[in-house]
């Protein structure tokens, strides 16, 4: 068993305990994701996020810059276990090593400001993938949440949540939450895409060997990445909009289309986009639930299009996915459920591999 996983939150969730005075190091914490709980459960490759809010955090680039001085301190503590990711055959020669290997994402491309140069200042700073939007429009392109029904979905649920419980205005008003969250859940946004220079920046990325991630872009803007783009692109945690109907996950189109590209998507071990539970009820998925949205995915794009992108340190953890820790027992339900050893190598780092091989 080896694990490659392509999204995780780990460097802001330690950067944000810093700045609140609890700091806590790469090498063992307690957040989802560290260094010696990701040798434990076999990992080859991580790829750590630089997760940057555009909106009520400062200037986004000076953000970004702050978060990857981090990562340079916890690759310098830990470098007798980890090594960083600029070419492919850096995984190689880390593994010969016995290294785990990390490579570098950043997941908001408007912390660029639509400034080809800082493109180029990212990959200098060692980046190798860049997911193109959050949930912000930004100068690349537009998010798949349509900001109107994310606002009406806020102040519903701030209503309801101060509302009396147990009263009929309460319930009324959990009803009003309940529809403005399966609004604001479900209706993907089809009028913006990639803008002219979210063009230029997946020309840019693909000349530099920087990977595009499409995971939070809008529908459209996925179709607009397949056409501009040359080479495979990702979804790197994003699950099946057929499963579960969040606008997060990728239709069965997207998924073919994908394939098609020779991308890969990850699976997103967030509860509500694996399956839904109703307003006000904690959503304890199983991995059963998981392993539906993998059956699907290969079902309609076929093996080589998946992989995992769990989120850690970016989600709220539950009972079967605490961590990297669960990872073996994620392996066996796949075992269980009919996957065989060769399909879940795959799934679990083989098909990122081969993409990490032809694009790095």
């Amino acid at each position: 068993m080896k694990v490659i996983d392509m999204h995780c939150d780990t460097i802001s969730s330690l950067l944000e305990l810093q700045e609140a005075g609890r700091p806590e190091g790469l090498r063992s914490n307690s957040r989802q994701v560290d260094l010696l709980r990701m040798k434990e459960s076999h990992y080859f490759v991580q790829n750590f996020a630089l997760f940057v809010v555009l909106a009520g955090r400062g200037d986004p680039w000076e953000r970004v810059c702050g978060l990857h001085r981090l990562y340079q301190e916890e690759l310098e503590k830990n470098k007798d276990i980890l090594a960083p990711v600029l070419v492919f055959g850096d995984i190689e020669e880390n593994e010969r090593a016995g290294k785990l290997s990390s490579l570098l994402t950043v997941e908001e491309g408007g912390v660029c400001g639509g400034k080809l140069d800082r493109l180029r200042q990212l990959y200098q700073m060692g980046v190798r993938m860049l997911t193109l939007t959050w949930n912000f429009d930004n100068e690349i392109g537009a998010p798949n949440r349509v900001l109107e029904l994310t606002e009406r979905m806020n102040g519903a649920l701030e209503k309801w949540k101060a509302a009396p419980s147990g009263t009929p205005q309460g319930e009324k008003l959990r009803l009003e939450a309940q529809e403005a969250r399966d609004a604001c859940f479900h209706t993907p946004n089809l009028s913006g895409g990639l803008t002219e220079r979210g063009r230029e920046f997946v020309a840019e990325m693909e000349n530099l060997g920087m990977i595009p991630d499409v995971s939070h872009l809008s529908d459209r803007g996925f179709y607009d990445v397949l056409e501009t783009a040359t080479k495979p692109f990702v979804a790197s945690h994003s699950n099946a909009r057929a499963v579960c109907p969040h606008v997060r996950n990728m239709t069965d189109d997207m998924i073919r289309r994908l394939a098609r590209k020779g991308g890969v998507m990850g699976l997103n071990f967030c509860a509500d986009f694996l399956e839904e539970a109703p307003l006000g009820r904690k959503n304890s998925v199983t991995l059963e639930a998981v392993v539906r949205h993998a059956r699907h995915i290969v079902s309609v794009g076929g093996m080589e299009v998946l992989g995992l992108g769990s989120d850690f340190d970016g989600i709220e953890p539950y009972e079967a996915l605490p961590g990297v820790q669960g990872m073996e027992a994620l392996w066996e339900a796949f075992h269980r459920a009919g996957f065989t050893e060769g399909q879940l190598d795959r799934i679990f780092y083989g098909n990122v591999l081969r993409l990490y091989r032809d694009t790095l």
